[in-house]
């Protein structure tokens, strides 16, 4: 059942996304990274707005990267999966993108996406 708490929290949520998009805009050139955290799992979406295309992306679903980790939702699995994004960006020849923080405080596991991705070359 739908509680009256859920329906504000996911109306928040929704206000919050329309702002930062309003602000923020991806291009070919320099494209919008997107982190989506649930409970389980962790994405990260490369996506140019112009062209509405995904350029690239990687979770904490993938065979390859659930066999590295232990827990798929912890900063190691963040640390993983930052590095792996940047390298399929510099497959793709992109060298700094827009970060797309989401909702989500630029904290934890948020963090360790970005600063991985930034270690391996990618700049914000």
């Amino acid at each position: 059942m739908i509680t009256p708490k859920y329906i504000l929290e996911n109306r928040r949520k929704l206000r919050l996304r329309k702002s930062i998009r309003k602000k923020i805009s991806g291009s070919k050139e320099k494209p919008r990274m997107i982190v989506f955290r649930s409970n389980k799992y962790l994405y990260v979406q490369v996506y140019d707005d112009i062209n509405r295309k995904v350029i690239a992306s990687a979770s904490t679903l993938e065979k390859e990267i659930k066999e590295q980790l232990k827990n798929t939702k912890n900063k190691d699995a963040a640390k993983i999966i930052g590095k792996i994004i940047s390298d399929r960006l510099k497959k793709k020849k992109i060298n700094s993108v827009i970060f797309d923080r989401n909702v989500y405080t630029y904290a934890g596991r948020v963090k360790m996406i970005a600063d991985s991705a930034r270690e391996n070359g990618i700049k914000f």
